[in-house]
């Protein structure tokens, strides 16, 4: 009979719709669980004269409540968020560092200044002189340790990429797989939609945005992966793994390298990313953080550790000491460093030296040669310094790049580059070049061993312009150091609360459409035993009518 058919249809619709309730229910605290629920249909109706007689509901299949658009708007938002609390767990450690007004560099410097002044009113004290080296080691170790620390973070931001490439990776084989099992799972049920294979893809999407920000492109419900410019990760079943190796330009720097295909079946080159190409995720933070605050924080306490030695040893040569001789260097700083690039062909060298320390901008340069002539380029602005063949470098008087004299020798081969860091440890491997605390010229030329001449000058130093082209005193470069790493960090906490309010709201907007609300399943759920139940019922009415029917014809 009919009934039995109209029953067991309302019976299979029930029961498929109470187990996706269930289902939802089992998975509500689930991350990434989009809401399912059954669609079904009409099975028809079969025409009599008198009319269509309905042949029930038919499960046409389960969906899962899922809007591309609030997805891509939810993990876009994570992804930003993320970089900003890794850049912000390394810029307010920074920040901590050098805002620090009882042991910091600040006090440093005024308590060495103070010694010196105690030197002019003294000049042949020696318990002055003396207490003057221990302020003036007090400077060093001051500076030495805040850029041994500032050496340290940078270590420990090369751990971290090469450990969140290992993790984007392992994404990527993962979400490689779920390709595969989606695949197969659609072509062993006629293109029905697993859902919770999707959901377990789209979740890691999610999480791997959390990395490093992610592009995804979709073609017959295969998912296809890039960073940055385009740079591949997975298409269709081959994946393009990312490796953090040592920049060719400055070993100490790990870097991110993508797989380019060499036309050679199964092997790829690694191609270093520039940082800046890597944007999103706890990744696209420490890059940020490492080209924008780091490198920047380094060279300038490095540019201020060698125009106050610089300016203080010119100076102090210019006395005479306790013994009658001519000062020589107070402090000893390191010259500029030029790496070679790994690539490098040709078999010329770069040196370079500190001429006019008020010209240094804090900034590294890159060297090119291009086979017949050279360029410098100035890596905080882009701006060309220099373009020539060398000859004018070497001359007397030598031609300058931002206070810098350059040295070349060898023979360079076309294309050869080399990077140049001016201020880099110059901070680290500051030093006092003095023991004795005889030998501080604190005398002028013309007034004997015991005058103050040349301390009242060193003391000058305190508020002379030494820096930024005459502009800043090493009290105000500090200061303004201190600001600019203030302002950065005050920046991404301002940043990272607007962000955690809009990732507040693109999460309430996506669960409001695919999160299980557990008081409207419980609903359903009784809804849907009813159904069972009605169901139920109309088969035993169509067991009672034809157990009649067989009795009538008893």
């Amino acid at each position: 009979m009919n009934l039995y058919n109209l029953g067991l249809s309302g019976l299979n619709a029930a029961q498929a719709r109470l187990m996706t309730t269930g289902h939802n229910i089992s998975n509500a605290d689930t991350d990434g669980y989009n809401r399912q629920s059954v669609v079904v249909s009409t099975a028809g109706a079969t025409g009599t004269t008198s009319g269509y007689y309905g042949r029930g509901v038919m499960v046409d299949s389960v969906r899962r409540s899922y809007d591309g658009f609030l997805y891509r708007q939810l993990v876009s938002s994570q992804s930003d968020g993320a970089a900003l609390v890794a850049y912000g767990g390394q810029i307010g450690q920074l920040n901590n560092l050098l805002a620090d007004r009882t042991v910091g560099i600040a006090p440093a410097l005024q308590n060495f200044f103070d010694g010196v002044q105690a030197v002019a009113s003294t000049p042949a004290d020696p318990a002055g002189r003396q207490e003057l080296l221990g302020r003036a080691a007090g400077l060093v170790t001051q500076i030495n340790e805040a850029s041994r620390f500032l050496d340290d973070q940078r270590n420990d931001i090369n751990n971290q990429i090469s450990t969140t490439v290992d993790q984007i990776n392992s994404y990527v084989a993962r979400i490689d797989e779920l390709n595969t099992q989606i695949s197969r799972a659609k072509a062993a049920t006629s293109g029905q939609p697993p859902n919770d294979l999707y959901d377990q893809r789209d979740q890691l999407v999610a999480e791997m945005n959390q990395l490093i920000r992610v592009e995804v492109s979709e073609q017959n419900d295969t998912f296809s992966l890039s960073v940055g410019n385009g740079q591949v990760l997975l298409s269709g079943r081959q994946v393009f793994p990312l490796s953090a190796v040592a920049s060719p330009g400055d070993p100490s720097r790990t870097v991110v390298a993508y797989s380019a295909p060499t036309g050679v079946p199964g092997k790829t080159a690694q191609i270093p990313l520039d940082d800046g190409v890597l944007q999103g995720g706890r990744l696209g933070g420490l890059l940020q953080y490492r080209r924008e605050s780091l490198d920047a924080a380094q060279n300038d306490l490095g540019r201020l550790a060698v125009a106050l030695a610089k300016a203080f040893n010119d100076q102090h040569r210019q006395g005479i000491d306790l013994n009658g001789q001519p000062g020589g260097d107070f402090f000893s700083y390191p010259e500029p460093s030029a790496i070679r690039d790994a690539g490098n062909r040709g078999s010329a060298d770069i040196g370079a030296g500190v001429e006019d320390a008020g010209r240094l901008t804090g900034s590294d340069y890159r060297i090119d040669y291009d086979g017949a002539a050279y360029t410098v380029t100035r890596l905080s602005d882009g701006a060309r310094v220099y373009a020539g063949d060398g000859s004018d470098l070497g001359g007397s008087p030598p031609v300058l790049v931002d206070g810098l004299r350059l040295d070349l020798s060898g023979a360079p081969a076309a294309g050869d580059s080399w990077l140049l860091q001016p201020t880099r440890h110059a901070a680290r491997d500051l030093g006092l070049a003095i023991s004795d605390p005889a030998a501080i010229a604190a005398a002028g030329p013309a007034g004997g061993s015991a005058n103050p001449e040349n301390a009242l000058e060193l003391a000058a130093l305190q508020a002379a312009k030494i820096l930024a082209g005459g502009t800043m005193s090493a009290n105000e470069a500090h200061s303004q150091l201190v600001d600019r790493v203030g302002v950065q960090t005050q920046r991404n906490a301002t940043a990272s609360k607007a962000q955690s309010s809009l990732i507040q709201q693109n999460t309430e907007a996506q669960q409001a459409l695919s999160g299980v609300n557990l008081n409207e399943e419980q609903i359903n759920l009784q809804r849907y035993q009813e159904q069972f139940l009605a169901s139920s019922r109309l088969i035993d009415v169509g067991a009672t009518l034809f157990d009649a029917i067989l009795g009538l014809k008893a």
